[in-house]
This record gives C-alpha cells, sequence and structure tokens, in this order.
C-alpha cells in the first residue's frame, strides 16, 4: 500500500515554498519542477553515493516532464563541506551557463543540501535551487530553512548565508537505501522536535520509533511531516535565528563541540550528536532545577532503546577532558557577547533559550559524563 503524501507550506512572504513529503517522489520530480519555469535544462549536484543509488530515476523523472539535465557528482562525506568543493560546484554550474531563472537541483544528504544552497545563493547573487534531501537527517533539519553553507577549520557551518528553496521534495521511499546506522542518526533530528515543542509527538515516537525504524512507511511519513510542520512554523516566525529559531539548536551546543573533538568523522555523526547532546541538555536542565529528574532519563531511555548511542561512553576512542570540550562549545555560532546560549528544557516538549547558564554546572555535567565512560 503507497502511504499518502503530504504537503507542508512554508509561508515566507515573497519566498514561500512547499514541502512535499511522501514515498515515491522522485519519477513525478520534472511535474513538480517544470512549473518554476527557467530553461528547460536543469543542474543537479549530488555526491557520488547517492549518484549511485538514485539519479537515473531523478533523471528519468525529470526527462518525462520534458527536462533535460547534467549532474555533477562531488566526493560523499563532510569533508566535501569545503572551500575547494565550493569552488568546484560553483565553476562547474557556471560551466552548465546556469542563469538567475534557472533552477538548481540539491540531491544527498545535509552536507550536498548545504553546500549547493550556499552556491546558489552566490552563483550571480543568488539563483534558484529545489532541495531533493536524501537522508532522514536532511529531509527533518537541513532541507528547510534556508540555511546554507561550509566548514570552516574553526568550526561547523561557520560561512554561509540565508538562501531559501524555491521548493523540496523528501521522498520517503530514499530512506530505505540508508543504513541502519545513517537513519538512526537522523531519527537523532526527528526527536529533537518532540522535545523541544510537542510532548505528544515525543510520546508518539516512544511507542512507533521502532516501526519507523524497520521500516513502516506511513509512520516514516507521518513522522517526517509533523517535523517539517515544526521547522517551518519557527522559521516563519524567525527566518535569520534572531530569536526561536534559536529553539532547534536544542543539543547542539554539545554536539558540535564532540562533533569538533572527534574531528567531524565517521565516529559520531551529527544525528548521534545531537541525541547526545538532547540527553546532556536535559541533564543540565534537570540540575539547574528547571525539569525533573524523570525527564532525562525519559529522554535516555527512549534514545538506548531505539538502539542509538546515548552517552559519551557509546563514542569510540579518546574524547578531550572537560575544560577542553568545553573550550571547544565557545566556538558554537550559538555564542553571544561571549556568553554560550543553551537551550534548556522545563519538561519534555517545552524548550526555552538562555545565556544565563553557570560555567561550573556545565563543567559538572561534561566531567560526570566523561567519569562514566
Amino acid at each position: 500500500m503507497t502511504s499518502p503524501a503530504s504537503t507542508v507550506h512554508v509561508n515566507l512572504p515573497g519566498r514561500e515554498y512547499d514541502i512535499h513529503i511522501g514515498p515515491d517522489l522522485l519519477g513525478d520530480s520534472g511535474a513538480y519542477i517544470a512549473p518554476l519555469g527557467g530553461r528547460k535544462h536543469v543542474a543537479i549536484v549530488t555526491d557520488e553515493t547517492v549518484a549511485g543509488l538514485h539519479l537515473k530515476a531523478l533523471q528519468d523523472g525529470l526527462t518525462a516532464a520534458g527536462l533535460t539535465s547534467d549532474a555533477l557528482a562531488l566526493p560523499a562525506g563532510e569533508s566535501t563541506k569545503s572551500w575547494p568543493q565550493l569552488q568546484r560546484t560553483c565553476e562547474w554550474l557556471l560551466d552548465q551557463k546556469v542563469e538567475r531563472g534557472d533552477v538548481v537541483i540539491a540531491f544527498g544528504g545535509g552536507v550536498i543540501g548545504d553546500l549547493v544552497g550556499f552556491a546558489a545563493a552566490i552563483l550571480r547573487r543568488g539563483v534558484r535551487f529545489v532541495q531533493i534531501p536524501t537522508t532522514l537527517l536532511a529531509q527533518v533539519d537541513s532541507s528547510v530553512g534556508g540555511k546554507t553553507g561550509i566548514n570552516a577549520p574553526h568550526g561547523k557551518n561557520l560561512i554561509g548565508a540565508f538562501h531559501q528553496p524555491s521548493l523540496v521534495l523528501a521522498d520517503t521511499a530514499l530512506l530505505g537505501t540508508l543504513a541502519p546506522r545513517d537513519f538512526l542518526a537522523g531519527y537523532g533530528e526527528v526527536l529533537k522536535y518532540g522535545l523541544l515543542g510537542d510532548s505528544d509527538y515525543f510520546a508518539w515516537l516512544e511507542t512507533m520509533g521502532p516501526a519507523l525504524a524497520a521500516g513502516d512507511m506511513a509512520a516514516r511519513v507521518q513522522a517526517v511531516t509533523r517535523a517539517v510542520q515544526m521547522k517551518a512554523e519557527i522559521v516563519q516566525r524567525d527566518e535569520t535565528e534572531q530569536g526561536d529559531r534559536a529553539l532547534l539548536n536544542l543539543g547542539h551546543t554539545f554536539c558540535h563541540a564532540l562533533e569538533a573533538a572527534t574531528g567531524y568523522s565517521d565516529r559520531l555523526l551529527h544525528g548521534e550528536g545531537v541525541a547526545i547532546g538532547c540527553v546532556m541538555a536535559f541533564e543540565l536542565s534537570a540540575r539547574l532545577g528547571l525539569c525533573s529528574q524523570e525527564s532525562p532519563s525519559r529522554v535516555r531511555a527512549h534514545i538506548r532503546n531505539m538502539g542509538m548511542k546515548t552517552d559519551l561512553r557509546d563514542i569510540e576512542g579518546d574524547l578531550p577532558d572537560a575544560e577542553t570540550l568545553l573550550g571547544l562549545m565557545g566556538q558554537d555560532k550559538k555564542v553571544v557577547a561571549g556568553k554560550l546560549r543553551f537551550i534548556l528544557a522545563r519538561e519534555i516538549g517545552d524548550a526555552f533559550i538562555t545565556s544565563d547558564v553557570p560555567r561550573d554546572k556545565v563543567l559538572g555535567v561534561l566531567k560526570d559524563a566523561l567519569a562514566e565512560r
């Protein structure tokens, strides 16, 4: 049985767009993209892994609507979010004679979406692009909201621009080709939405999470749709992260420090870091007396039940000491006037932003987590 597709509208005046969510959208990609206008030739940027699995299906879908296409396949992996690959992408797009009215397709996970979105933002001072996210993490997070960018030696996503896509096609059938670890890493971003603003959604995930992971398509469509709705609502209120949008960074202050400590390597995938970071954010909240100790225990229990990395002891290899990790947090984009901004919680589904967190409390959470390794 084919699950019904759903559509979420992002209502940003002058930059509004639709996010279509459901299985087997690739075959209809041309029918969605052709109405956007521009030349009948589309430039696709993808990675080598996605190209091998899905590029033909995408190009066949475009051809069916009378669109021709060429594709550039970049190396897979976080190291592609870099100056050299950005330059390579921009120059290839110029070789393709991409004009401002044309459409560029970002076809891949978060790395490709961020890189290609940034290339589209700066090419000819802004060309249109379409996000076709192929991972769970990209479908619920990076493909929505217009954050684009590359990494720097100083940290992740420190160079970039806000550039909204013209369309997002989240084909949930593509999730079936993800390795289980990659799917579960994306699930780290899914559960984050329940933790930050919808306790009923988190409770639903506690029940349906295992079925979701096992391939239940209706559950996957429902989970992605609710996460995207929540992100769209927040982006509409705060497109450029002056306020509420920072809620989406629940778990990320800890996560980004851990990613830096592990060299942005396969030792810790981004979504795994988010899940561990959410546990630590709830632990910090409990120690500050903001929420009951029951909340971090419940968060930890669900993440553990899903078979995901839950604590620092689940990260292989050495980690730096607590002071060093705290220093790595200082490179995060969420630092304001030298103060770390944390997303903390009063309970599951009720997160808030604060810069008023005692340094020794953060250090204590880190020290205790490291001591358990």
